[in-house]
């Protein structure tokens, strides 16, 4: 803009984010600084493959005991990725803790330990795309690097009444293009990157939101374009959902004299890759049809409807267990990697009296 160029009244004021995420940031457990200043890189990238697809609430109860028996890099690294699975048991999309393990395994050998810093070298381990790599870069290090994600799009997208969805390709290339900007805008007016980057995302998680957002308590509404149009409804425009397909699973949770619960290992790749589960089939083997029913566990995935239709009882001497499965003691289980699905298939199963049906559970 030459001198003669009057203001744009709908740019939006970096200084403005800044200052309002500095008020209004909530608390939360990866956002401790540390004792000089700053925050603990290998934390902020926990936390970031914690967050992935997974709501605050429940990364904020799960980030504490991970960080506490992983603290630093090393630590993962040399631990087996069972350990890891272990504890990210009820978050899901349990890809992320593989990716997060080889990770910490790929800073180990190449970074001496130590989370690197420049984009291009942390867009080199497993799992990191080009937001999280904005993220740790500009949230850890305080370098002006952009991130985008699902929220930061939607809050530029209003800002300058940008039509389409946030999901189309198109889109998400603008939104970059404008991240970049503002971040730019931030480090010419020597604003902390973090303030801004956290403050864009804290918008679109708390106030710019899908549905009903809270214009007036938002510190980029008088530069808001949407919110001059009254298009905050319209824009972005709601993603397709894809309808969900049904998956219809027999689980069998088997029990020997002494009352040790039967696990085997699913493949990797995947749904649950790697996770430890009951005895799960597609089709339900002849051999244990026998077994009573004790109830049904539901669980609502990305792109499926699973029904685990549970049954339990002794293992039937016609039945042949799958390779590698094991007789864990219930007091055992809590250590393996067993996703919230087969969980609640255990529980429904270890707490109904044998031969007794349960409620279905939805």
């Amino acid at each position: 803009m030459t001198p003669s160029e009057p203001p744009d009244p709908f740019k939006p004021d970096p200084a403005a984010l800044a200052r309002w995420f500095r008020v209004r940031a909530r608390d939360l457990p990866w956002r401790t600084e540390l004792p000089g200043g700053g925050r603990d890189p290998w934390a902020s990238l926990v936390s970031e493959f914690m967050l992935q697809q997974t709501q605050v609430a429940r990364v904020a109860e799960r980030f504490g005991p991970v960080l506490a028996r992983f603290p630093t890099p090393a630590s993962m690294a040399a631990s087996t990725v069972e350990d890891v699975l272990s504890l990210w048991a009820g978050l899901g999309y349990y890809r992320r803790a593989r990716l997060l393990h080889a990770a910490s395994r790929e800073i180990v050998a190449r970074f001496g330990g130590l989370v690197p810093s420049d984009t291009l070298d942390l867009r080199s381990l497993p799992g990191v795309g080009p937001y999280t790599a904005g993220a740790i870069a500009s949230i850890a290090f305080g370098l002006p690097r952009p991130l985008v994600d699902g929220n930061v799009a939607r809050v530029l997208q209003r800002v300058h009444a940008r039509p389409g969805c946030a999901s189309d390709p198109g889109v998400m290339r603008w939104a970059w293009k404008q991240a970049g900007l503002l971040i730019s805008a931030a480090a010419h007016r020597a604003l902390p990157p973090a303030q801004v980057n956290e403050g864009l995302m804290e918008l679109g998680a708390t106030i710019c939101t899908p549905a009903a957002p809270r214009c007036g308590e938002c510190p980029l509404a008088a530069s808001c374009l949407a919110h001059a149009k009254g298009a905050q409804a319209r824009v972005p425009r709601a993603k397709d959902r894809a309808a969900r397909a049904k998956l219809s699973l027999h689980c069998a949770v088997l029990l020997d004299a002494r009352g040790r619960v039967l696990m085997h290992q699913r493949p990797p790749g995947g749904l649950w890759s790697g996770l430890w589960q009951p005895p799960t089939h597609e089709a339900l083997p002849p051999a244990l049809a026998s077994l009573p029913v004790v109830g049904e566990v539901t669980r609502l995935l990305t792109h499926r409807r699973v029904v685990m239709v549970v049954r339990s009882g002794r293992k039937p001497r016609a039945w042949r267990a799958p390779a590698g499965s094991v007789w864990v003691a219930r007091p055992d289980l809590a250590a393996l990697g067993v996703g919230s699905a087969h969980r609640a298939v255990l529980e429904l199963a270890l707490r109904a009296p044998r031969g007794t049906p349960r409620p279905r559970r939805r």
